[in-house]
């Protein structure tokens, strides 16, 4: 695509991008909704994967307000604590995975951009993923929406940020939060149609994939 050709600094989402975090996520939402069961705070349901994947790529405070905005708070947060130490857990055993191709690709990519880590996420989050995958090796610079006590967006995060790192943009994400960033002077966005987000939340990339090692067609 000949806009891509002055881009010099790509903004990577993390899950649903890089990281398949349903191997994950799943199994964590199902032990906090079991929770939710025993404290009569929530029905007991079997799930559709789709139904829990959703929630992929929102921060937590979204992820409730979607899911059971009227919970009370101090079950909201417990829920929230059993999901992050339920993922920690399996992080720690080295049960979380990068889709295919995808180390190969930041590799491939590094050598000739700034590469910028950000994701809905905490800080114990990324820093467990960093380790683990050596994302720092990519990465010029890593930020999670934690960092800003999760009330800025995707979007108001990287016009703070643009400054820092040259000029053309593109952002690359599964969700809407991802590709609003586009919206952004100097920024376009590419769409990954294999993570979480739905076909509408697509619809304002300039270029969709399939896989994350389709990068190496357009960068």
């Amino acid at each position: 695509m000949e806009r891509l050709k002055n881009v010099k600094t790509i903004i990577l989402d993390y899950d649903g991008t890089l990281h398949d975090s349903s191997k994950i996520y799943i199994p964590a939402f199902m032990k906090a909704y079991d929770y939710l069961v025993d404290h009569d705070k929530a029905p007991e349901k079997k799930f559709q994967d789709n139904e829990i994947t959703r929630f992929l790529g929102y921060s937590k405070k979204e992820m409730w307000e979607l899911f059971m905005p009227h919970l009370e708070e101090p079950y909201k947060t417990e829920a929230s604590a059993i999901i992050g130490q339920t993922m920690a857990d399996k992080i720690s055993k080295h049960e979380a995975y990068l889709y295919p191709g995808a180390l190969d690709t930041l590799a491939y990519l590094s050598e000739k951009y700034t590469l910028i880590f950000l994701s809905n996420c905490s800080i114990d989050y990324m820093e467990s993923h960093a380790e683990m995958f050596d994302l720092k090796e990519y990465f010029t610079d890593m930020y999670c929406t934690e960092m800003y006590d999760f009330k800025k967006s995707k979007k108001e995060i990287v016009e703070g940020l643009k400054d820092k790192y040259p000029a053309d943009y593109v952002v690359v994400g599964d969700r809407q939060q991802d590709l609003k960033v586009a919206e952004l002077d100097s920024t376009y966005a590419i769409g990954c149609s294999y993570g979480f987000g739905q076909e509408e939340e697509l619809k304002q990339a300039d270029i969709l994939i399939g896989d994350i090692s389709e990068l190496k067609k357009y960068l």
